[in-house]
């Protein structure tokens, strides 16, 4: 176990920047979001959308945030599924997430 409530998955992968096969530690924040792009070799990015209240016009408008992170070969989450990530330290220079979960 990982240190955080999430399945194992059933596959087994030799990534030494697993966090269940290999020796990253995850640690911080735990985020929900949907892979827009998995172009790169190993990674992914997560878009995780918000509503942000506005005071003035008493409306909420939709704001995203985006995050590079690293996906180990045994989860085998595509573009267009829901993936839970966590932090973990730098990976590289945008890398500083893994993903967890595939939902």
């Amino acid at each position: 176990m990982i240190g955080i409530n999430v399945k194992e998955p059933e596959k087994k992968c030799n990534d030494r920047n697993c966090p269940f096969h290999g020796t990253l530690p995850v640690r911080g924040i735990i985020l929900t979001g949907k892979i827009v792009s998995d172009a790169m070799n190993k990674t992914v990015v997560v878009e995780k959308m918000k509503m942000h209240y506005i005071p003035k016009y008493e409306r909420y408008e939709k704001r995203t945030s985006r995050y590079v992170a690293h996906m180990p070969p045994c989860i085998g989450a595509k573009k267009g599924d829901e993936v839970t990530i966590a932090e973990c330290r730098p990976l590289s220079k945008t890398v500083s997430f893994v993903v967890v979960e595939r939902k």
